[in-house]
């Protein structure tokens, strides 16, 4: 096959201004509180066959694609997740994530089949397709809801986890071994796959850290790469030994993301900019892998059906069967339940019957693609609206300190550089207020552009960006001072 190096200049023309253009739009949905999923999709139906003209319909290469966009996007999540945050409801969304996932498939499948005509079988695949919520939905429309950190830790946990056993039953469905197998069989290889893969997450993400912490790299650049890699690597052995990549990668990034480590500012930073190329990636080829001559009226009136039994059926009930674990308010069941966020993840799996050949796959996507893209345009603008009405908004919280940390190996010492939200109260505290640590030192601030040597009585202005020198064995308890301040202000510590 020869190499057309025309064709390949088109690719990175073309590419390069879809990218930009999908950058762009990021603005425009964040405005009008949408995902920006909606707007991919829309770019890759627009290039396709039917308008542009650009032909994809390979289900197997989709399939490999977004698995590995969905991977990218997991390690971002868990690297950006603080598991301090996040622990309180760990077990709540571990249940969500497993129990709730096998109550939403039935009660969809039972639902599909007998009020909507579908094959047991493709029942069975709307309800297991449709049933996990997407992260990087989760991820982007949450971080701009103010809630408290329970339910955003609820959220975010469950849709770090709870793609790995629906990929598991999804596969099981469109193979037909599902049919073969006791239900008690099944359940075996759904935990055992998500328990293997959370032990080789959590092996990798320690082991990784404690090789990172000796591994004085040469350039700030290279540690978000190692630790990329690590998430990946864990993924990889997982579905090496037959256990879930998803969960071993999330479960990987989220030890690495909150582990003791340098240029965790611009890892984090480099993880979120990768994974927004996967989510560009990921949405504009679903967009074009869905052929717009095929959707009638019929298709979007299963697909409005279907979103109403999960919806208003299913995930409650779901949420409800969860809380057993964990008991939530009548307000906080209710906002969990509405902010099931779908997006690309039902999509993707959808790509799985579609690779197999099963009967009805192209009716299954076409069914799926409509009812994400008209239940997100229903949810994701009305979770504002949700919060305030429920009264689980938090609308003067101030948003956690993004702390950077770099290594200074010849005084066994820390270079800390944080940038003060507008909404912290570090605004209006002196620097000899902070009360920090013996040995911690605040050695400059940058303020508009200028730098300036603080003394004790300077003053921390809103979007200061501060450097605090500190030794290593008091860095944590550094941050902790800097929290501490940031949410409850100058007084904090004095009364215990």
């Amino acid at each position: 096959m020869s190499f057309d190096v025309h064709q390949l200049d088109m690719f990175v023309l073309v590419g390069s201004l879809v990218t930009l253009l999908a950058i762009l739009a990021v603005r425009v949905s964040t405005k009008a509180g949408l995902p920006s999923l909606l707007m991919y999709l829309l770019m890759g139906v627009l290039l396709g066959e039917s308008v542009l003209g650009i032909r994809f319909d390979d289900a197997a290469l989709a399939h490999a694609l977004g698995f590995g966009a969905l991977a990218l996007i997991l390690a971002e999540g868990g690297l950006t997740t603080s598991w301090k945050d996040v622990r309180p409801a760990f077990g709540l969304g571990l249940m969500l994530a497993t129990i709730g996932v096998v109550v939403s498939i039935g009660i969809v499948a039972v639902g599909a089949h007998y009020l909507l005509g579908l094959s047991w079988q493709l029942a069975f695949l709307l309800g297991a397709v449709t049933s996990p919520t997407d992260a990087a939905a989760v991820f982007s429309v949450l971080r701009v809801v103010p809630l408290p950190k329970r339910l955003t830790g609820v959220l975010e946990s469950e849709s770090g986890l709870n793609d790995a056993p629906t990929v598991v039953i999804v596969t099981l469905i469109a193979s037909g071994a599902i049919g073969e197998n006791h239900p008690v069989v099944v359940a075996g290889i759904v935990v055992g796959e998500l328990l293997l893969g959370i032990v080789v997450g959590l092996l990798v993400g320690f082991g990784g850290a404690w090789l990172m912490r000796r591994a004085a790299l040469p350039s700030a650049g290279l540690y978000p790469l190692a630790v990329m890699t690590l998430a990946f690597l864990a993924y990889g052995g997982s579905a090496w030994l037959h256990g879930s990549g998803f969960a071993a990668i999330y479960v990987a990034a989220l030890v690495l993301g909150n582990a003791d480590l340098p240029h965790r500012g611009a890892t984090r930073s480099f993880a979120e900019g990768v994974a927004w190329l996967a989510q560009i990636g990921l949405f504009v080829m679903l967009g074009l892998l869905l052929s717009p001559g095929r959707i009638d009226l019929t298709t979007i009136g299963l697909a409005l059906a279907a979103g109403l039994i999960l919806t208003l059926l299913a995930r409650p009930a779901s949420v409800l069967v969860s809380t057993v674990v964990s008991r939530m308010t009548w307000r906080e069941t209710a906002f969990v339940s509405w902010a099931g966020l779908r997006g690309a993840v039902p999509i993707v799996l959808t790509t799985i019957p579609l690779a197999e050949g099963v009967d009805g796959a192209e009716e299954l996507f076409d069914l799926v693609f409509v009812m994400v893209v008209v239940y997100t345009l229903l949810t994701g603008p009305t979770l504002p609206w949700a919060a305030r009405v429920l009264g689980v908004a938090r609308p003067n919280d101030p948003r956690s300190l993004d702390l950077d940390v770099a290594p200074l190996e010849q005084i066994a010492a820390d270079l800390i550089q944080l940038r003060i939200p507008r909404e912290s109260r570090l605004h209006g505290v002196e620097v000899g207020e902070l009360r920090l640590p013996m040995g911690s030192s605040v050695s400059l601030l940058i303020r508009d552009g200028k730098t300036l040597v603080p003394e004790g009585t300077t003053v921390l202005r809103a979007r200061d960006v501060v450097l605090v020198v500190v030794p290593r064995h008091h860095r944590e308890q550094v941050e902790r001072r800097l929290e501490l301040v940031s949410r409850k202000g100058r007084l904090a510590g004095w009364l215990r």
